[in-house]
């Protein structure tokens, strides 16, 4: 099994790209869907949180507030590492032990949906292919400010907080262009999917895997017979 980093920029279609690939079967790890999972109340995440930003980032049913979180770590760099000093490690945890369930269940490959795989390149040593969704910036604008019912000025803004999408295509092996009709997008993501299928580059982990519990079951064989006989 290898795994399969996917990004792209705000509006761009990374999440009907994702779609796509779970509707064509395949195992996809949503990184933003763990990163609230492990902040969920009773998760060790959720009490560091709040013993480092305080009990004012909380709701009043004891869940994270994630605007008053974000409008903090926005403003203050400091702040922001202190919060992924704290997430980091758990996100990694979980992804670790849902990238191995999928494992146990044969996929080839797995989507890991990666928002800013190219921005913190935490991940990006494990991913064996890269993929970006990419749209051109007016296509982008336009339906940022359609999706959002955002100002003109408000989109290009947050736009421009973000790695520009012609430089994350630059650092990807894959490129889904989405500038154009979902058809055509769609008929990308098949295309991709039915390589990466094709791809023997599953085997080295699954035929090291399968020696390793090779060698584990001689030894136990080993063990027995030895015991038996000296008995």
């Amino acid at each position: 099994m290898f795994l399969v980093g996917l990004t792209g920029g705000i509006a761009s279609g990374k999440s009907s790209v994702a779609q796509v690939f779970q509707q064509l079967g395949c195992a996809v790890i949503d990184m933003d869907v763990i990163a609230r999972y492990v902040v969920q109340p009773g998760y060790p995440a959720h009490r560091r949180i709040v013993e480092a930003f305080g009990p004012g980032v909380l709701l009043e049913n004891g869940e994270i507030n994630r605007k008053v979180l974000g409008d903090l770590i926005f403003k203050q760099a400091d702040l922001r590492r202190l919060l992924n000093t704290i997430t980091h490690p758990e996100i990694r945890k979980e992804m670790m032990k849902e990238t191995f369930r999928y494992f146990l269940q044969g996929y080839r490959y797995v989507i890991l949906d990666v928002p800013l795989l190219f921005e913190t390149k935490n991940l990006l040593k494990y991913m064996k292919h890269t993929v970006v969704v990419y749209c051109d910036r007016d296509t982008q604008l336009k339906r940022l400010m359609k999706r959002n019912s955002l100002t003109r000025e408000d989109a290009e803004a947050r736009i421009s907080a973000q790695l520009p999408l012609e430089d994350k295509v630059h650092m990807a092996r894959h490129v889904l262009d989405n500038s154009g009709e979902w058809s055509a997008t769609r008929g990308q993501v098949v295309l991709l999917h039915t390589e990466l299928e094709r791809s023997l580059e599953y085997l080295p982990l699954r035929l090291g895997v399968v020696t390793g519990l090779l060698g584990v079951a001689g030894l136990l064989y080993w063990l027995t017979r030895y015991f038996l006989l000296s008995h």
